[in-house]
C-alpha cells in the first residue's frame, strides 16, 4: 500500500485541478458555441488568470489548444446542423435560433462585408460581440460548403482564443490572488461585450 500512499503525496491540488479544468474547460466552450448564451470569453479569460498562476510549464499554452479547438468544432458543429436546416422543408430548430440571433439590419450588414471581403469577415466576426451568428447566417444563406467555412473559421477561433487568453494574462499579472484577476477578466469582457450595443443606442438616440 506504499506506493498508494506515494502517489497521493505527489498528486498536488494544482493537478487535480488542471485535470478537472481542462475538460470543463471543453465542454463549456463546445457547448457555448452551439447554444450562444454561455461567455465563453469570460471562461477563457478566466482560465487564463488560474494557469497563469500555475506552476505547470504548459499551462497557458494548454488553455489556448483547449478553448480554440472546442470553439472551432463547437462552430462547425452549429454550421452543419444550420445547412441541414436550411436544407430541409421544414427547417430546424438549430436554423431558426441563429437567425433569433441575427437582426436583419446585422445580416445585412454581414451580407455586404461577405460579398466584399469574403474570409476575413469571419475572423472579425468572432472578435467582434455578437458578431459571430450574424456572419455564420450570412455564410449559410451564401451556400457556403462546410469546408470553406470550416478553413475561415479555424484562424477565427485562433484569434478569439488568443485575445480573450491575452485578457487574462493581463488579469492575472495584475493582482497577486487568482480570484482577484478572475473578477478583474470577467469585468473586463463584460465591457468589451457590453460597450458595442450601449454605442450603437447612443449614435440612435443623437
Amino acid at each position: 500500500m506504499s506506493w498508494i500512499a506515494a502517489a497521493t503525496a505527489t498528486t498536488s491540488p494544482e493537478s487535480a485541478q488542471q485535470a478537472i479544468g481542462y475538460p470543463s474547460l471543453f465542454l463549456l466552450v463546445l457547448f457555448g458555441a452551439l447554444v450562444p448564451v454561455i461567455p465563453t470569453g469570460a471562461l477563457v479569460s478566466s482560465a487564463a488568470v488560474v494557469a497563469f498562476h500555475q506552476t505547470a510549464p504548459f499551462a497557458l499554452a494548454l488553455v489556448f489548444v483547449t478553448a480554440s479547438l472546442a470553439a472551432f468544432l463547437g462552430d462547425v458543429a452549429l454550421y452543419w446542423l444550420g445547412r441541414r436546416g436550411m436544407g430541409s422543408k421544414n427547417g430546424s430548430r438549430w436554423l431558426e435560433a441563429i437567425r433569433a440571433r441575427a437582426p436583419e439590419e446585422r445580416l445585412a450588414q454581414a451580407q455586404a462585408k461577405l460579398a466584399d471581403h469574403g474570409v476575413a469577415v469571419l475572423v472579425l466576426s468572432r472578435l467582434v460581440p455578437a458578431g459571430r451568428i450574424p456572419v455564420m447566417l450570412a455564410c449559410l444563406m451564401a451556400e457556403w460548403p462546410i469546408r470553406r467555412f470550416a478553413r475561415g473559421n479555424a484562424p477565427a477561433c485562433l484569434a478569439w482564443a488568443v485575445t480573450y487568453q491575452l485578457i487574462g494574462i493581463l488579469g492575472g499579472s495584475l493582482f497577486p490572488e487568482p480570484w482577484e484577476g478572475v473578477v478583474a477578466a470577467v469585468g473586463l469582457t463584460v465591457v468589451i461585450s457590453v460597450a458595442p450595443g450601449l454605442w450603437r443606442r447612443v449614435r440612435a438616440a443623437s
